[in-house]
């Protein structure tokens, strides 16, 4: 599904901020992407999201290889990805029902086909009474839960969170870190990026990616 090849990244002329960067990711597996702040987790997801390019190394992403796609192909790509971002890109003139929904209605879904499936999943992320809230009047929890809804509504193939329980308190970190368990187990790909330990260790089979220094260990 996901592999990297001796992957760097640097900006300019300086350093390298990643370094030779090796894994793989298969189909149905769950993992968190840790370490200390800085350390490059957001960065390395948006080399998957394909927002950033390497500057040297190869991603394979779906079996292709990200850089020798055209504008088309990678939009195809992207729509197999669920992404929950920090900064949640909630659309300010949409409610919170049609944020959610707007993955659907971008692949041509009929409303009458998806609006059970996005209320039962307001309904499991408490946002049930908020349908009709534009996302000024919500909370940063509350908006950190839309952006989950928005990414989990289309079942991705895969699912990248960055920090997802940032603004949330410990109980209901933990009801969607079940969700995310059970999204996995239906068949998606995870992958969190969190330095919360008391998450992880409420998932302990998962596999842990750690970032430090601009390298990559992987613990099974």
């Amino acid at each position: 599904m996901l592999s990297f090849e001796n992957v760097g990244l640097r900006y300019g002329s300086g350093s390298e901020i990643l370094s030779d960067l090796a894994f793989s990711i298969t189909p149905r597996s769950f993992q968190f992407l840790t370490g200390p702040s800085g350390a490059g987790k957001t960065t390395l997801l948006k080399l998957v999201l394909m927002s950033l390019k390497p500057t040297r190394g190869r991603i394979s992403l779906f079996g292709k290889d990200t850089q020798t796609l055209d504008k088309d192909s990678v939009t195809d790509i992207r729509r197999r990805i669920g992404v929950v971002f920090q900064d949640f890109r909630l659309l300010e003139h949409l409610n919170l029902y049609e944020n959610v929904a707007l993955p659907l209605r971008v692949i041509g879904r009929e409303e009458t086909s998806y609006r059970a499936e996005v209320l039962e999943l307001l309904r499991w992320v408490g946002l049930d009474e908020r349908i009709a809230s534009r996302p000024s009047v919500l909370s940063g929890g509350e908006k950190q839960r839309a952006a989950i809804a928005r990414a989990l509504i289309v079942r991705p193939e895969l699912l990248l969170a960055d920090e997802p329980t940032g603004n949330l308190d410990p109980t209901l970190a933990r009801r969607l870190l079940r969700l995310f368990v059970e999204l996995h187990k239906s068949g998606t790909s995870v992958v969190i990026a969190t330095h919360d330990l008391a998450l992880m260790e409420q998932y302990e089979s998962a596999r842990r990616l750690v970032l430090a220094d601009g390298r990559l260990h992987v613990f099974e």
